[in-house]
């Protein structure tokens, strides 16, 4: 598979050129208002996360610890794709977005999908029986920057002690600048309760640590920030190493069968548990 490594900037590359921290969140909006979102659009749920729910139950199975249903957050959900597909799965999904129009269109399409869902939301596009295995959960969008805190108060009910058992990641933290990776894994750790994963489908790996984004190549960058407690910004010649100092530990690392086209065959998944659960495991 050729990847474009070597080719012109695209238009995402060129609409983010020289933009600092302080104007990501207008510069996603903009493209969001201009109907450019075909730029990152994948028109259907990830299937290496879809996989991941179906057959490793023996983590998604302790979410929510038995006692009500799992919260799931999916950061920078666009159309909402994940977020409808985990509430299929059974769990309560929350899609955050820092447009209003790109909420707007999740809430769209989580109306029709949740009425007759499309085959691409389980494993087994032929297995009616599995669809059945699980009461849906609920969805729900909510507009507002990940690194702020003011958002979170819409997800979740008076007295209740917050958190995400699960988090799932695909194209939200390649989409930030390097600078603001170190705040992403911190807010990672506010965020995913101590008996909760965080999920990531490692995206892209193909991309040079040093070419420009979004999307900025990831290589290295998750370890380094979960594991070892890094600030991410990494020239990937350093070796991994086991352990670390980092708030969470890598419990298990996936080769998906399945990927979006243009990360197939390079994309891993990683799951990660914050440290103290993990150790107590």
């Amino acid at each position: 598979m050729t990847h474009p490594n070597n080719q012109p900037p695209g238009r995402l590359i060129t609409h983010f050129a020289n933009r600092d921290r302080q104007s990501q969140k207008v510069c996603w909006s903009e493209l969001w208002d201009s109907d450019q979102a075909d730029l990152w659009d994948r028109g259907m749920p990830s299937p290496a996360l879809v996989d991941f729910i179906t057959t490793r139950r023996d983590i998604i199975d302790c979410l929510g610890g038995g006692r009500r249903r799992p919260r799931a957050l999916v950061p920078g959900c666009g159309r909402g794709y994940d977020v409808v597909m985990l509430a299929l799965h059974g769990f309560d999904a929350v899609g955050l977005e820092v447009s209003q129009t790109a909420v707007n269109a999740a809430r769209a399409y989580a109306e029709a999908e949740l009425s007759d869902p499309s085959a691409y939301n389980f494993a087994d596009e032929n297995d009616e029986k599995g669809r059945a295995t699980c009461q849906p959960g609920t969805v729900s969008f909510v507009c507002g920057d990940f690194f702020q805190r003011d958002w979170e108060t819409g997800c979740f009910a008076p007295g209740d002690d917050g958190g995400f058992d699960l988090i799932y990641d695909y194209t939200f933290l390649c989409a930030l600048l390097p600078e603001m990776r170190k705040d992403w894994a911190q807010r990672m750790q506010e965020l995913v309760r101590p008996t909760g994963v965080l999920v990531c489908l490692e995206f892209p790996l193909y991309k040079d640590l040093k070419a420009d984004g979004p999307p900025w190549g990831l290589q290295g960058v998750h370890w380094n920030l979960l594991a070892e407690g890094g600030d991410g910004r990494i020239d990937g010649s350093a070796a991994a190493t086991d352990g670390g100092r980092g708030p969470f530990t890598r419990v298990a690392y996936i080769k998906p069968p399945r990927s979006y086209e243009m990360g197939r065959g390079t994309d891993m998944l990683s799951v990660w548990a914050p440290q103290e659960w993990a150790q107590n495991a």
